[in-house]
């Protein structure tokens, strides 16, 4: 059994093996730019939607008299 005075170093060791595997390191990579493009289309969205709609509404309304 793992006392407490060795448990600093079983997680140092650890921690130390966990840093030099590269295995799963592009996924990783492939999933922050996928959220880095949600933050920014979420972003986008937040900043133009009133906007768009307002244009779309606006297309809508001349479209519907004509």
């Amino acid at each position: 059994m793992l006392s407490f005075q060795h448990l600093p170093l079983a997680l140092a060791t650890r921690f130390a093996a966990l840093r030099a595997d590269r295995r799963g390191v592009t996924a990783i990579e492939y999933g922050l730019i996928a959220a880095l493009i949600a933050v920014v289309i979420t972003a986008g969205v937040g900043a133009f939607g009133n906007s768009v709609n307002t244009f779309f509404n606006g297309l809508a309304a001349k479209l519907s008299l004509g």
